[in-house]
């Protein structure tokens, strides 16, 4: 019998005991101890597990004069109140933040459930002896010393939740980290003053705000300036542990203070966006000042070096945590650090959003997945009990904004944000379980929020009485400052002159911000940055993406080389032969072949390599096989990752169900690896509706808004072959309603060598544009659709291709189909089954930017009287249709007569049967070559 299954462990005393009875008399103990005293050499004294595991061992009484005699003579009584202390500080552990005084608006009432009688202790039970060998501290101790002791440590300022965590180590290590102080930090002068001052620095620049920018939008973090010295003392701890980046996510509320306060933005910037003084430069582009992002270096008080970036944020707030943790896996991979220590993200969070929003539970899932680890988040839930106008009884169906947060093995700490010690105490904690563990750690700092929603506001007209309360509340720098003054940590004249400091500063920065020459701050590209740019397509040469044959048959053999003792699946090792074939000529390469050289050439050539999707390692349609499993041992084989010694990273993962959350992190990965190929795929094109946020609020509009670039590639499966509305269309027209200002790059591409050039013009020149490419589903086995060596060595992708066949017999072509995707297959099978009609077809492969001359180049063997006709399976509302008529009207480049052939106006992109699929086609395809 193991010592986890004893039923009644004592302590270690208790049990040395019941040895010394059991060698005198073994029938003189319980059964279940005889049973485990013969299993062990009960000559040595007890096995070493008792002495260095007694957090397995819950205490037992021992008599009120200290006599540690035999087990036996321990009374009954004794025992009894040894179980009642016991299930006291699993109580306390477990209930005690219910009644913690977190709120600064609310006293919470003390429990019946954590009252001594509650447990049947009276007051002559309270000058009792009880063990506490299983607690921090003293192995002894009376019971009202330990039933304080639970008091303090779990119902004051700080109500920790952790009792849901199942990993007893973290688990225990939280008790003994939290039970051994009372839940309090000592906190020296020199800290003390250090909050004060950043309290003060936080307070002075929302009252100046006020004052100067009177009903402006700044979402004032008032009522919530303690998040300034939380942050403060974050970073500085963070710093001690050796952390060297720290990635921020938040919202509105406070976002101004945070850039000022903690990221270093110069306030004269700022307040250079009040006054709006550059309209010109934002003419159709930027953002609001709230939403803005910053980096800045940071050098702790012990001169540790932090480099600091909060991110650029949309409106829908809580979607920049993906994105943020993206950023920092990216800059750890960059600094080769596998264990996640490097770096960490910051996320602060809104209540009434961190409950009621989608995306905190997806970026919460990733937190301990292979692809998507970063070493544990900080998360700060700027608690202010109301979301907009509405209370949490109407935005929650929980106890706490934080409860969805209990899906992880992490502890949740709530705190007063009007007690910012308690506050630097949870700080502590947190990133202490944080190194520990490399988990999660969630801070939900109670305060509220001063004014409206927004300055312009009026929050009293449906929060009467909460507002009543708040108008009557001093600031919390105020009471901080009455609490230091009552311990003499500082004089009031110490005091006032941080506030004047902070006032003339602001001043000073106004004044500079006021001066009418001086341009707003610049966002230029640096860094990593420097060597790519954004801005139109048009402007960037184009790039040899050729591979010479040889290099392709030596990468293409390499990923096919299977270990010695590898058991590959029968049916992959015909895959893999078939690829031998291709590696040696006798046949051409498919597509998702040609996609693997891609990716083995540029990683070959330094180019790190990240993609994700959900079933991407083998392939949503069995095709792709990047990574094997032995059927024997169901070891992993990663075919990429061991090309050459020398070759950068290649990582596929299979991400969770989840498209916001991941597309989100793929993104914010991107933005710190511009020299790497970052892919997101979709199972199916439609999929992506899910995660339409990101691809709104970043993929699209971010260089407009932000001047930031991504080279981020979507692969989207796309083509309508009888498998129902959800698994036909990517939503092509989505993306082109969205497309401006060359903002991103929009592909149909129709061979295996075009999607392989398409990949390494992504990374090989030095355009940043979001890439998004419609996929095949049947053109990944399709005989036609394949391509040979010497197609991948050719210069580079083709936005247009012409019809070679028809521009032979260009004085016949009575009409010219122009298509993209899939259909150019269906079209091409019809020509030839109507004896080669004299009709062109041509291949639009890049839909946008679409470049006219080279649409033009491959129209102009054809006589300008040719009709074109755009053919698409999508219906009329929707695909390539709606944007090319709005693009070219009803001559196309003022030349060629230009009309369309789709399906019929839908409000579901296909149908549901595959016959009436087959009808529909046949339709298409006829009108195609009517009255020819």
């Amino acid at each position: 019998m193991t010592l986890e299954k004893l039923p009644h462990t004592g302590s270690l005393s208790y049990v040395e005991a019941l040895l010394e009875s059991y060698l005198e008399d073994p029938g003189s103990v319980p059964e279940e101890w005889r049973e485990y005293f013969r299993g062990i050499d009960t000559n040595g004294g007890l096995p070493r597990e008792f002495r260095t595991r007694p957090r397995f061992l819950p205490g037992r009484l021992f008599s009120a004069d200290g006599d540690r005699g035999r087990a036996a003579r321990l009374s009954e009584q004794a025992r009894l109140l040894q179980h009642k202390v016991d299930e006291m500080v699993r109580t306390f552990r477990v209930r005690g933040h219910l009644t913690a005084q977190i709120n600064p608006l609310h006293e919470r009432e003390f429990p019946e459930e954590l009252e001594p009688e509650a447990f049947g202790l009276t007051d002559s039970d309270f000058d009792s002896v009880v063990s506490t060998e299983n607690l921090p501290g003293p192995d002894e101790q009376t019971v009202s010393e330990l039933y304080r002791r639970m008091r303090n440590t779990y119902c004051r300022s700080i109500g920790v939740e952790f009792m849901h965590i199942d990993d007893l180590e973290s688990r225990f290590w939280l008790q003994q980290r939290m039970e051994v102080t009372e839940n309090r930090l000592d906190v020296p002068r020199d800290t003390q003053f250090r909050i004060l001052r950043r309290l003060s620095a936080a307070a002075v620049f929302e009252q100046f705000i006020q004052r100067k920018y009177l009903g402006a939008k700044s979402f004032s973090l008032e009522g919530a300036e303690s998040l300034i010295p939380l942050l403060d003392l974050a970073i500085e701890k963070a710093g001690a542990q050796d952390i060297k980046e720290i990635v921020f996510g938040m919202a509105h509320r406070g976002h101004l203070n945070v850039l000022a306060n903690i990221l270093g933005k110069e306030p004269r910037w700022i307040f250079r966006e009040f006054e709006d003084a550059d309209p010109e430069r934002y003419y159709g582009s930027g953002d609001v000042k709230y939403h803005l992002g910053h980096s800045s270096d940071w050098t702790t008080a012990k001169g540790k070096p932090i480099h600091l970036s909060l991110s650029f944020n949309p409106s829908h707030l809580e979607y920049i945590g993906p994105v943020a943790l993206g950023r920092i896996r990216a800059k750890q991979d960059r600094l080769g650090d596998v264990e996640r220590r490097s770096g960490m993200v910051i996320l602060i969070h809104g209540d009434a959003a961190f409950a009621g929003e989608g995306i905190v539970q997806e970026t919460l899932n990733l937190s301990q997945l292979p692809g998507y680890h970063v070493g544990g988040t900080f998360h700060v839930v700027v608690n202010n009990q109301v979301g907009f106008t509405t209370g949490p009884e109407e935005a929650r169906s929980n106890t706490y904004a934080t409860d969805v947060a209990k899906m992880l093995q992490v502890p949740i700490l709530h705190v007063n944000g009007e007690d910012p010690e308690a506050v630097a105490q949870v700080v502590e904690v947190a990133l202490d379980f944080r190194q520990e563990f490399q988990r999660d750690v969630v801070i939900d700092m109670y305060c509220y929020r001063r004014r409206g929603h927004n300055e312009g506001d009026e929050p009293a007209f449906t929060q009467p009485l909460l507002y009543r309360e708040i108008r009557e509340r001093q600031p919390v720098r105020v009471h901080y400052l009455e609490h230091l003054l009552d311990l003499g940590k500082v004089t009031r004249d110490e005091a006032e002159e941080l506030i004047e400091q902070e006032e003339k500063a602001l001043e000073v920065a106004l004044a500079s911000a006021r001066e009418s020459d001086r341009p707003g701050l610049d966002q230029a590209y640096g860094g990593l940055w420097r060597p790519y740019s954004g801005g139109p397509d048009e402007n960037q040469p184009d790039v040899d993406t050729g591979v010479e044959p040889h290099r392709s048959q030596w990468l293409l053999e390499r990923l096919c080389s299977i270990p010695e003792g590898f058991a590959v699946h029968p049916r992959i090792e015909r895959l893999l032969e078939a690829r031998r074939q291709m590696a040696s000529g006798e046949r051409d390469l498919d597509w998702a072949t040609a996609e693997l050289l891609a990716f083995a050439s540029l990683a070959t050539a330094g180019a790190r390599v990240r993609m994700s999707g959900q079933d991407s390692a083998r392939g949503t349609f069995s095709q792709r096989h990047a990574v094997l499993h032995d059927v024997e041992n169901g070891a992993l084989l990663h075919t990429l990752a061991s090309l050459q010694s020398d070759q950068a990273p290649v990582e596929i993962f299979n991400s969770p169900l989840s498209e916001a959350g991941v597309l989100g992190f793929e993104y914010g990965y991107s933005l710190d690896c511009p020299d790497g190929l970052v892919v997101w795929e979709a199972q199916f094109g439609d999929f992506c509706n899910a995660a339409q946020v990101v691809i709104d609020q970043f993929l699209v509009s971010a260089e407009d808004k932000w001047k930031r670039l991504s080279g981020i590639v979507l692969l989207l499966p796309h083509g309508f072959e009888g498998q129902g509305p959800e698994h036909s269309s990517a939503r092509l027209e989505r993306w082109l309603t969205l497309a401006a200002e060359d903002n991103i790059q929009v592909a149909n591409p129709t061979t295996p060598a075009q999607h392989f050039h398409l990949l390494r013009r992504q990374v090989l020149r030095p355009l940043r544009k979001p890439l998004i490419v419609m996929t095949p589903k049947s053109l990944l086995r399709n005989p036609q659709a394949v391509s040979s060596l010497e197609d991948l060595a050719a210069s580079g992708f083709q936005r247009v291709i012409a019809d070679t066949w028809a521009c032979e017999r260009a004085d016949r072509v009575q009409r010219i189909l122009m298509c993209s995707g899939k259909v150019y297959y269906d079209l091409l099978e019809r020509r030839r089954e109507l004896d080669d009609v004299p009709v062109a077809i041509v291949r639009l492969e890049q839909l946008f930017p679409l470049r006219a001359s080279e649409l033009e180049r491959a129209l102009t063997p054809f006589a300008p009287e040719t009709p074109v006709v755009w053919v698409q399976e999508e219906p009329r509302n929707m695909g390539a249709w709606p944007f090319l008529r709005l693009q070219f009207g009803h001559r196309l480049l003022d030349r060629w007569e230009f009309s369309g052939i789709y399906r019929h106006e839908s409000a579901s992109p296909a149908t549901g049967s595959a016959q009436s699929h087959k009808i529909e086609q046949d339709e298409l395809l006829t009108r195609a070559f009517a009255d020819l």
